[in-house]
């Protein structure tokens, strides 16, 4: 037995393998569990029991050699140049799979390009916010029922010894106080980003979504400005037919406020799930900011005004790309995503 074992020695050394055929030919030959060297391990229990522990030591060093011959032989022909021989060129070509972006990317960008032509800059800020500038600075009194308009993700105190709650932030508003503390005016700028609020899952809501923000504060602003800036995004982003109508509404933060809505351009004003079968379908908040929240921030309501609005991107989406289901921009599923690769 010594003497076949001293033989395959010799063989695994001498081994030389110029592809992977041969490479594997080697492994299946001698390292493999139905191999060579596997036989003679077999083999081995009929040997007598004082010549075991000699042919197994010998036995035991043509494994090894076997082994790290077989790893040689690898990094030899990995390394070694790929000939013309072994490319065959009748095989049809693998065309470049291109990624793209995202559909709210998209309206994302949009929407920056629109405003930016408006000269307004892009702004941003923590996910992650303190009651004060979450809702304390846009006139949300301590446990005043105005505060149960969003349902709030909180997360931890600020600190030891703190009364301060830390959490995630409800909206892009936390953006336009710390613009207003640290900027005196003229400040006109938008604030894109994701928010979340505690809310049931479904085809027009969910728990994290994405916002786009917008502030003017400067001398003399009025609510003309804000309905002309409002007007001019509409007829960008969803054409000139498009209609946009204003409703009297309620937010802490600005006083007059007003809800804006745009006929529905999924439906065609005919009704949908989208619009709830009334043909409109409401995009953005909007006010006058409310001389409450410029005095916290160190801003004199005598001398400046400003508005603000905030829209879903999700739901300008919807609208751009006759989407009937917000659910789909968080499922990742490629079916959809891909048809959006030729869009701009």
């Amino acid at each position: 037995m010594e003497e076949r074992i001293q033989s395959l020695l010799n063989e695994v050394n001498g081994y030389a393998a110029g592809d992977k055929a041969a490479l594997e030919a080697f492994r299946l030959k001698y390292v493999s569990k139905k191999g060579a060297v596997g036989e003679l391990f077999e083999e081995l229990k009929q040997v007598p029991v004082e010549q075991k522990k000699t042919v197994g030591k010998v036995l035991n060093q043509l494994k090894q050699t076997a082994e790290a011959r077989l790893q040689e032989l690898t990094e030899l022909l990995e390394a070694s140049p790929v000939s013309s021989a072994e490319i065959d060129l009748s095989l049809p070509p693998i065309p470049n799979q291109t990624g793209n972006l995202h559909p709210l990317s998209l309206t994302r960008y949009r929407i920056i390009e629109i405003f930016e032509r408006l000269g307004f800059s892009v702004a941003d800020g923590p996910e992650i916010e303190d009651d004060f500038h979450n809702f304390s600075a846009l006139n949300f009194p301590e446990n005043h029922p105005a505060r149960e308009m969003q349902d709030t993700f909180f997360v931890e105190k600020k600190g030891a010894g703190s009364d301060q709650d830390m959490l995630l932030r409800t909206h892009t508003s936390n953006v336009q106080i710390r613009m207003m503390e640290n900027q005196k005016p003229p400040i006109r700028a938008i604030m894109p980003g994701r928010v979340y609020r505690n809310e049931a899952i479904s085809a027009r809501a969910h728990c994290f979504f994405h916002q786009v923000e917008g502030l003017y504060v400067d001398k003399n602003v009025g609510f003309a400005d804000l309905k002309q800036t409002i007007y001019h995004f509409a007829k960008e982003m969803y054409g000139k037919d498009s209609k946009i109508r204003f409703r009297p509404s309620y937010f802490p933060f600005t006083e007059p406020s007003a809800e804006i809505d745009v006929s529905c351009l999924i439906c065609k004003g005919v009704g949908c799930n989208v619009c709830k079968h009334t043909g409109w379908v409401e995009i953005a908040g909007s006010g006058m900011v409310h001389p409450n929240v410029l005095r916290k921030c160190n801003i004199d309501p005598e001398e400046y005004t400003g508005f603000a609005f905030g829209m879903g991107i999700e739901r300008v989406t919807m609208l751009r790309y006759q989407i009937n289901d917000l659910r789909l921009f968080s499922e990742n599923d490629v079916r959809f995503l891909r048809q959006f690769q030729n869009v701009v």
